[in-house]
């Protein structure tokens, strides 16, 4: 194979580095098969691109649109994944191993998409609840988050080229702020694949999305306020990144997510013959092999009781010594190589200095046997299981991560002891405990939390549909404290949110509904001379006010309702001895307010643009509504939210454009403090425009 120069993309060109550069090596013979170099490029130049090209426009778009990006970027990479699987294969990556990079990582793109549901159709976002801060209301607080105004920049690892670029970025993107990707050299050919087909797509505005093959020394140089950058690595090249100086100054935050020395715990109350145990040696041995063990999550120590050490270790051994290596083309293999010769001297530098203070009871570096590829040129190594007696004493093994198929059995004797072994990895990214005993369970996960970004309670329940030990899910959060970095990325809408400035806002209600486009309950509204259920979608405007007519709750009301509902409970009998309780005599059930409400506010006289009721949040009755109350209800547009739903061919009555509107609904009586209860419903309401 001839060697080829990889190319940056920066400032909207493809730029090959100046010089030789780095040479890459195909994982599984050693062949040279790239160069790369970022020599020449103007990191600076790079930066302000992003910020001026890209941010402008991304800042605009709302988080429906820079969704909908998302999922149109993501589909658009799934109909090529299998030239990413292709090349994947020169990493030393079997195609499971490459399934997790490559469609995990466009799944983060799906997933993130998705997320829009959870936001407004605004480029903006209004986090949490108002804030009363007067005695009559005239008054409050609230909190906007806002795009930041400056560039991500992603240091990447080498062991996910094309997931570890793409988790980050859809968050960023969703965010509203254009990225710089470093993966790591080693690997970037990958990434440059999968990054020159984002930029042939045109999907993202320009500017979006750039690219660094080479080496980044001296990026850090021209951080700004408003930046973000991210760490994917080893903690001791995450520190040295995190204390530097440009980040100090400019207040830039800083994400570490560092390789961590993560653990897997044996409940006590599992036995060799019970369906636990084998799926305990399932999914350590699927941590071992997998991308042959270089993954930030995979199982450095496993944690067993006393008694079943003999039991774990025949049993690891069996179901390691199935396991085929060599060259994952070839049928039948398991398990690839390490991504480099240097990594692969890294791992077996590890391994000497573990092997000081704990045996080797599975593996021999020196003695094994693979199918297909160049044993000696290409960077293979064998899964290598370690016995430490004394893991108390001999410390070793919470302090030194071999970065590959490299894991060590030790011993605990209760619980007790083994959280603490747990917790002398100084942080972790991710802990399993399996075990069938839930109280077993909730006495790990509340002790051992402190020290692991995730835990996975794993037993037969679940297992089956369990996504295991070392996968991180993009709407939970991944990452971990300590040792791990103590940083958080992915999890939903956190994950977003870390690209954004919060910013408390002060003011009346009507002008904080005018700057957020969320109405404010006190708020003026725009009383409406037509009922706002017959206007269509894009006609209904936030602040539209209907003051309904009143409606006298009678005795005889509450009782028609107890009797319709079942309800009789005794506060709604007339009957009832109320002296004692909290009420004063017959009160109407919170329910029929509610219903009453619906009667006031809703207009069914003809066919209108409502399609139906979608669903009713935040439901609280304030005080209680005797016989004798006249209500009425003062109905409000809270906020509008587009509804783009894929509509179903076979069912015509889907194909109707429709957005979703939240009303306030407040429920008043007459005297000097109405309120009596208040509600928001969801309305499923017609588009005026059905054209595509």
């Amino acid at each position: 194979m001839s060697v080829s120069q990889l190319r940056n993309y920066a400032s909207g060109q493809w730029i090959a580095g100046e010089g030789e550069g780095e040479i890459l090596h195909n994982a599984l013979t050693g062949e040279a098969i790239y160069t790369a170099s970022s020599k020449g490029l103007d990191f600076a130049s790079m930066m302000q691109y992003a910020r001026t090209k890209a941010g402008p426009v991304l800042r605009k778009m709302t988080f429906h649109e820079r969704g909908r990006m998302l999922k149109a970027l993501a589909m658009y990479l799934m109909a090529r994944k299998e030239n990413y699987y292709t090349i994947s294969h020169l990493t030393g990556a079997t195609r499971s191993d490459s399934w997790v990079d490559i469609e995990g990582g466009i799944g983060n793109l799906f997933a993130n998409a998705s997320l829009r549901r959870q936001f407004p159709d605004e480029s903006f976002y209004v986090d949490g609840d108002v804030a009363p801060m007067s005695k009559r209301g005239s008054f409050i607080g609230h909190h906007i988050m806002v795009p930041k105004r400056g560039v991500a920049i992603h240091i990447n690892a080498f062991n996910f080229p094309v997931w570890g670029m793409l988790e980050k970025i859809a968050v960023n993107f969703m965010a509203g702020v254009p990225a710089i990707v470093k993966p790591a050299t080693l690997t970037s050919f990958l990434t440059e694949a999968v990054v020159a087909d984002i930029i042939e797509s045109g999907i993202l505005p320009e500017g979006s999305l750039q690219l660094i093959c080479g080496s980044a020394r001296g990026i850090l140089d021209h951080v700004q306020n408003g930046d973000v950058v991210t760490f994917t690595g080893s903690a001791s090249t995450g520190k040295m990144l995190k204390a530097h100086p440009r980040l100090i100054d400019e207040a830039v935050p800083f994400n570490m997510e560092a390789d961590s020395l993560n653990c897997t715990v044996l409940g006590a109350d599992v036995k060799t013959d019970a369906p636990e145990f084998d799926i305990f040696i399932k999914e350590v041995v699927r941590e071992i092999t997998t991308k042959a063990g270089q993954k930030c999550t995979a199982i450095r120590r496993i944690i067993v009781p006393e008694a079943m050490v003999e039991d774990v270790r025949i049993a690891l051994g069996k179901r390691i010594a199935t396991t085929t290596i060599g060259d994952p083309s070839i049928e039948g293999v398991r398990m690839g190589s390490l991504a480099g010769l240097s990594q692969k001297q890294e791992v077996l530098e590890k391994i000497q200095e573990l092997s000081k203070s704990q045996e080797i009871v599975i593996g021999d570096v020196n003695n094994y046997e693979i199918k297909g590829g160049d044993k000696y040129n290409g960077a293979f190594l064998p899964p290598v299981i370690f016995y430490n007696a004394n893991p108390f004493t001999n410390t070793a093994c919470h302090d030194l991560e071999a970065f590959g198929p490299v894991s060590t059995i030790m011993p605990y004797a209760d619980l007790d002891e083994a959280i603490t072994l747990s917790k002398m990895g100084k942080g972790s990214l991710v802990s399993s405990i399996i075990t069938a005993d839930d109280k077993i369970a909730k006495e790990y996960v509340l002790e051992a939390a402190e020290m692991h970004g995730r835990i996975l309670v794993l037993n037969s329940d679940c297992a089956k549909e369990s996504t295991g030990h070392g996968s991180p899910m993009p709407m939970l959060v991944h990452g971990g404290p300590g040792r791990a970095g103590g940083g958080e990325e992915m999890g939903g809408k956190r994950g977003v949110l870390h690209y954004m400035q919060r910013t408390a806002i002060q003011g009346s209600p009507t002008s904080i509904t005018a700057i957020t486009n969320v109405y404010q309950q006190g708020a003026k509204g725009h009383i409406l001379e037509e009922h706002p259920f017959r206007k269509y979608y894009e006609e209904i405007q936030v602040s539209d006010q209907l003051l309904t007519e009143k409606r006298l709750i009678t005795p005889e009301d509450i009782d028609r309702f107890a009797a319709l509902s079942g309800d009789n409970f005794y506060a709604h009998k007339r009957e009832t001895n109320f002296e004692g309780t909290m009420f004063d005599e017959q009160v109407a059930h919170g329910y029929f307010i509610m219903s009453a409400a619906a009667g006031l506010f809703v207009d069914s006289y003809e066919i209108n643009p409502v399609l139906l009721n979608y669903g009713i949040d935040e439901l609280r009755f304030t005080k209680p509504v005797y016989a004798g109350t006249n209500l009425q209800i003062r109905f409000t547009c809270k906020q509008k939210l587009p509804s783009d739903t894929t509509p179903d061919p076979e069912n015509p009555k889907s194909l109707i454009k429709r957005g979703i509107v939240k009303w306030l609904v407040e429920m008043l009586d007459d005297s000097d403090e109405p309120l009596v209860g208040v509600a928001t419903i969801l309305t499923m309401v017609k588009l005026k425009n059905q054209e595509d």
